[in-house]
Order: structure tokens, then sequence, then C-alpha cells
């Protein structure tokens, strides 16, 4: 898979900063091309055709649209890209990410190229140590998570002090502030545990059979060996991009083909989730969405109770 090689131009970036928008600003020609790389690379791996269908649409839409993107996506937000023909609300969100800050997360998941802690040392006041300490210990990979640790007590208990936090939350809410679309992505509960654990075990079989596309990851894959299983699923509404955990953590504890990190595309934007294999108490032995014990533990005692089977 070839990743896009277009570049932003001197003058872009000086139209792109008029504005008052990232460096990293894209103009429309650009946006096209790595949305016609997304259903690219989807195509390859075998998603469903109507996601692929309709990242090709939202491409055909931006490159023949006479507004500039990006200056839908500063002027008027999320709600001013969904109001393009053909382009809903998740598409938007991508929409405004590639606009404003010249990225999207997925496609960089997609090539293989991800890397939550060069992420995470963007945002104004984390460095590399932390980047990593927020990514290996609190398990997260995108700067939506990071927001919701910052508020939720998380960051401090890495330790980050009052006045580091206030500047880390304020960073946030100007990178992330605007993406807000009727429904919040921390606003919108996640899949309950029976499906999060049915989409693991989909992902755990089909891998084992050796089923699944495989990319090669930028971390830890100094031979650049193609061995990371990827799976595109759906249950309902939602949209699963699957993958083992290839994190420092993962790898030093054995785990990497037991951690299984899930990326649930929703009407609420994209969420993400772990699935593991528990080690202690009632639980060892079993596979649990970490974070969700306690949902778990109760899964488990009313299947004990009712007879029914369990994941």
């Amino acid at each position: 898979m070839k990743a896009s090689t277009t570049t932003v131009t001197g003058g872009e970036r000086a139209a792109a900063g008029s504005l008052g928008l990232a460096t990293g600003a894209l103009e429309n020609r650009e946006i096209a091309s790595r949305l016609d790389e997304v259903a690219q690379i989807l195509t390859e791996q075998g998603a469903n055709p109507y996601r692929i269908e309709a990242y090709r649409r939202a491409a055909r839409t931006v490159r023949e649209s006479s507004e500039s993107i990006t200056r839908v996506a500063h002027e008027r937000g999320v709600e001013g890209l969904d109001e393009l023909p053909g382009i809903g609300e998740r598409l938007a969100r991508s929409l405004y990410l590639l606009a404003t800050m010249g990225r999207l997360p997925m496609l960089e998941r997609l090539r293989g190229e991800s890397d939550p802690v060069e992420l995470f040392r963007t945002v104004l006041g984390i460095g590399t140590t932390t980047a990593a300490r927020i990514h290996e210990e609190l398990g997260i990979h995108s700067l939506e998570e990071l927001e919701m640790a910052a508020h939720d007590g998380r960051l401090e208990r890495l330790g980050i002090g009052a006045k580091r936090l206030a500047g880390i939350r304020d960073a946030l809410a100007g990178r992330l502030g605007r993406v807000r679309l009727r429904a919040r992505a921390d606003d919108t509960p996640l899949p309950d545990i029976a499906e999060i654990l049915d989409v693991d075990r989909e992902y755990r079989e089909r891998a084992a059979r050796d089923e699944l596309p495989k990319i090669a990851p930028r971390r830890f894959n100094p031979a650049g060996e193609s061995w990371l299983p990827v799976l595109h699923t759906r249950r309902g509404d939602r949209h699963y991009t699957v993958l083992f955990s290839n994190t420092a953590r993962a790898h030093a504890l054995g785990r990497k083909r037991d951690w299984v990190v899930l990326y649930v595309d929703g009407m609420g934007g994209e969420r993400q989730c772990t699935v593991i294999t528990s080690e202690h108490g009632t639980l060892c032995g079993q596979r649990i969405v970490r974070g969700r014990e306690e949902e778990c533990l109760a899964r488990d005692r009313l299947a004990r109770g009712g007879g029914s089977h369990r994941s």
C-alpha cells in the first residue's frame, strides 16, 4: 500500500495561516486524495462495500466542490461540512480533521503508521516520557480519549500537576472543540459487552486461521514485516476496525497476540476499547473489556445464574 505523497505548498500554508488554521491544513485536491486512499486500502482489506463507496463519494464531493473545504471547516465547523452533498456526520468529522490538522488517524492506522506517542507529543505540555506513559499505562490512542482522560482524573493520577493539566485541557479544547456535532463521542455509550466480545472472538478466530489481510506497523517492526492482522466488520450501524495491540507494554509482557484493540465508528464518533484475557479473580482466563471489568463480572454472574452461554 503506497502512502499518498501530496504535500502542502508554501502558499497553501500561508493561506491556512490567514484562516487561523493548523499549518498542515490541506486543499480540496489533497483531502480528496486522502479519502480515495482510505477507500483503496479498505477495498484491499476487505471492508464493507458501502463504507468504501461512502469514502469514494466523499472524495468526489470534495474534489468537485467550488468551496474550500478548509474554509468551510474553519468558518462553519463540522455542521457546515455535514451539509455538503453526500457527506454525513461521520465523514464530516473526518473532513474536519483533514482540513484543519492535515491528518486522519483512521488512515494512519490503515497504513500501519499510527503512533499515539508522537501524536500526544504535539500537545502543549506533554513531552516524550509523559506521552509514552499516557499511551502505555492508560491505553489511550487518540486526542479525543486524551481529552476525556484530562477531565476524568486519569492524567492527575499519572502525577500531572494542576497548572500543567489546565494547559493540556486548553490545548485540546482548541484543537478538538469545534469537532463536536450533536451527540458527543464521549456522551455516546460504547456497545454492550456481548457485542464487543463477539467482535473480539471473530477477530482472533480469523487471525488464527490466517484469513485476514496484514499490515506492516511502523512501531516495533524494524524489518518492515507485514505481520499485524486487521479486521473490518460491522454490527448494526457500527463499523469496527480491529487489530492486536502493537504497544511497548504488550510486547514486554508477551501479550501482543492477546490484547485486541477495537475502534468503533458509530453515530457519536469513533471510540476505542481493548479486550484482554483476565489474569486475576473470578474472571481469570476469560476475555474482558479493559476498564469495564464490573460489567464483565455482572455478565458472568448473570450467565452463571441463567445458564446461558459465555464468550
